[in-house]
C-alpha cells in the first residue's frame, strides 16, 4: 500500500522531554502515515526511547504535542492508547501465565469479546508458531519465543498504529524474517508501523521512511533517496546514518585497524 499523507496516524508536534537540566529530545516533529513503515534510528542515548514512550503514553511530554489516528494523547489518553500497540525493547511478561493466558489478559484490559480474543489467540499463536506452547508457561519459552508471544499481545487488539522498540533483537534469522514479513502485511492493511532499530540493514530494506535523531533533535527525515540527497554523496544507510550522526571517525578507525 502507498502511504496516504493526508492519513498520518502518529503526528508528533515540537516534542520536548527534561529531565532536570538534561533535555533528552528537543522539538521533535514528525508525521507517520497509514499503510508505512517508519524507521527510527539514532546512536545509543540519542532520545528513541523516551520519543517512543510519550508516543504510546508511558512518558508526559515536558512540551509539545502527539496524537495518534487523532487522538491526543494528553487530553484522550484512552482513545489513543485503544488504538495503539507497542512493544518495548525488553518486554515484561507475567512469567506463570501460558502465552494463550496472557492475551487473554490483554484481550480484556482492551475490553474485546471473549470469542473474538479466542479466534484472534488461536490465528495469532498459530502464525507465530507458538501453538504447540500456548498452555506453557511463558518462563520455560526461549527468548525468541518470548519475544514473539509479545509481539501477538500487541497484536490482540488489532491497533492501527503499532509501535516497537528494537523489534528483532535477539531472534534467530527465521524469526526475525517472519516478523518483518508481518509488520509489511500490517502495513498493507493500512496501519502505521512505528520501529526504532540498530540494524540499519533492516531499517534499509523495510522501511519507507526513516528519521535519524542525534542528541535528542530529529536531524533527517525522508526516504532512502531523500536520504541520500542530503547525505553527502553516501549511498549506504549505514554510511549516511555515519556521517549525519559524527559517527564516521569511528568508521576511519575500523577501516585502519583492519
Amino acid at each position: 500500500m502507498t502511504p496516504n499523507h493526508n492519513n498520518n496516524l502518529i503526528q508528533t508536534h515540537e516534542l520536548v522531554k527534561r529531565f532536570g537540566e538534561k533535555t533528552a529530545v528537543d522539538q521533535v516533529t514528525f508525521q507517520v502515515s497509514g499503510g508505512e513503515v517508519f524507521g527510527f534510528l539514532g546512536p545509543n542515548g540519542a532520545g528513541k526511547t523516551t520519543t517512543i514512550k510519550m508516543i504510546v503514553g508511558l512518558l508526559q511530554p515536558t512540551s509539545g504535542s502527539v496524537s495518534v489516528a487523532g487522538f491526543d494523547l494528553q487530553e484522550q489518553p484512552l482513545q489513543a492508547k485503544a488504538v495503539c500497540g507497542y512493544l518495548p525493547d525488553s518486554p515484561n511478561l507475567y512469567p506463570k501465565l501460558s502465552a494463550l493466558e496472557l492475551l487473554r489478559f490483554v484481550g480484556d484490559l482492551y475490553e474485546i469479546d471473549p470469542q473474538r480474543v479466542a479466534r484472534r489467540s488461536q490465528e495469532l499463536l498459530k502464525l507465530f508458531e507458538l501453538d504447540d506452547v500456548a498452555d506453557d508457561p511463558i518462563d520455560t519459552y526461549s527468548h525468541g519465543m518470548q519475544q514473539k508471544t509479545a509481539l501477538a499481545s500487541a497484536l490482540i487488539h488489532d491497533p492501527r498504529v503499532l509501535v516497537m522498540d528494537e523489534p528483532t533483537v535477539g531472534l534467530d534469522p527465521r524469526s526475525a524474517r517472519m516478523i518483518k514479513d508481518i509488520l509489511r502485511q500490517l502495513a498493507e492493511r493500512g496501519a502505521a508501523v512505528f520501529l526504532s532499530t540498530h540494524i540499519l540493514e533492516i531499517a534499509e530494506r523495510m522501511c519507507d521512511r526513516i528519521g535519524i535523531i542525534d542528541e535528542g533533535r530529529l536531524i533527517a527525515v525522508g526516504t532512502m533517496q531523500e536520504l541520500r540527497a542530503i547525505g553527502k554523496g553516501e549511498t549506504s544507510l549505514e554510511d549516511i546514518f555515519l556521517n549525519l550522526t559524527g559517527g564516521a571517525e569511528y568508521a576511519e578507525i575500523a577501516e585502519v585497524l583492519k
